[in-house]
Order: structure tokens, then C-alpha cells, then sequence
């Protein structure tokens, strides 16, 4: 059985190279590994306890948390804005962190990655998103990280797949994810 990744971009732009550097992932996933480029973050309303009750959930809250529930980790993508996590990104979190205590995102492996603009790759954000599913119960994978800086320069004209570099500091991170999940036989 292969390990399921569920993987969330926290940028909405449809040319976001933390898009790309999902997708990188993805074809480049090591053998037994699967990774869901989860799609419609951007139509999970803000996170908001008089509508997280039952029969009241919002369906795509109720598809997000579907999603993370029936994936083995997470690995989450995280540009910066303003020197901090994306909102969409922090929304998704807090709607994977409930019901407190027993949320899709538990005691699951989560690592976080991504590139931005600047020297750093995003590691203010990058931390802060580690932070957040780990209050939120996730099993953060502290050395398991990739920031890449000056991401537009970098890939101007490369996509991150076709970066060897990213590549394999990727693989190098899914590998540690799947060996941070447990599989059920």
C-alpha cells in the first residue's frame, strides 16, 4: 500500500511556483509514494465555530477534511506574505485542527516546504505553518524543510520538476514523511 500525501498549496495564483513545487512532488514522488495535489482552498470559507456544527459544516470544509482523513500525512506549501503564513493556508489548518483534539490533522506527519521572493525562501512562514499544525495536533516533522529563495529569478524560466536540485531536495523530504508514516497493513 502506498503512502497517501495530501498536499496544500497556501497560494491561490494560478502561476504560484509553490503550485509548482507541488506539482514538482508529484512527479517526482518516490515509489510507494502518492501525493493529492488538493484542489479549491480558495472556496473553504473562514474558519468559524457557529458553522462547524453538525449538520451545518460547509461542504468544502467537509470535502477538505475528507481529504486530510483519508490521507496518511500532510505536506504543506507555503509562500510568504508580509513575513508570515498565507491566510489560506492558516484557514485550512484551523479547519483540519477541529473537532479539538480528534481533527483530520492528528497525530499525521505534516511537513512544510516552499519558495518566495526573498533571500530567505519564506522560512518566517514556513515556521509559523509548522507552529500551526502543531497546536493544531499534527505531527510536525521539524527537519524535514526546504525554503528556496528569489523564487522568481530561480524559476524564470525552469520549472521546479526540471530543477535537479529541487528534485531532489523533494525526494529527500517525502522520503522522511513516508518513513514518519505509519501505514495500516
Amino acid at each position: 500500500m502506498s503512502v497517501r500525501i495530501l498536499a496544500l498549496v497556501g497560494s491561490l495564483r494560478a502561476g504560484s511556483h509553490n503550485r509548482q513545487l507541488a506539482e514538482a512532488a508529484v512527479a517526482h514522488a518516490p515509489e510507494g509514494v502518492a501525493i493529492e495535489l488538493y484542489e479549491g482552498l480558495g472556496g473553504v470559507p473562514f474558519y468559524n465555530e457557529d458553522i462547524d456544527v453538525e449538520g451545518a459544516v460547509p461542504a468544502e470544509a467537509v470535502r477538505l477534511r475528507e481529504a486530510a482523513t483519508h490521507a496518511d500525512a500532510l505536506l504543506l506549501f507555503s509562500p510568504e506574505y508580509n513575513g508570515t503564513i498565507p491566510a489560506v493556508l492558516k484557514n485550512a489548518i484551523d479547519w483540519l485542527s477541529r473537532p479539538y483534539g480528534a481533527g483530520a490533522i492528528s497525530a499525521k506527519p505534516v511537513a512544510v516546504v516552499g519558495t518566495a521572493f526573498g533571500q530567505y525562501g519564506g522560512v518566517w512562514a514556513q515556521d509559523e505553518a509548522r507552529k500551526a499544525a502543531g497546536i493544531a495536533g499534527g505531527k510536525v516533522l521539524a527537519d524535514a524543510k526546504l525554503s528556496i529563495p528569489e523564487s522568481v529569478q530561480r524559476f524564470a524560466d525552469t520549472h521546479p520538476a526540471d530543477d535537479a536540485e529541487v528534485v531532489a531536495a523533494l525526494t529527500d523530504i517525502l522520503t522522511q514523511v513516508a518513513t514518519e508514516t505509519k501505514v495500516p497493513a
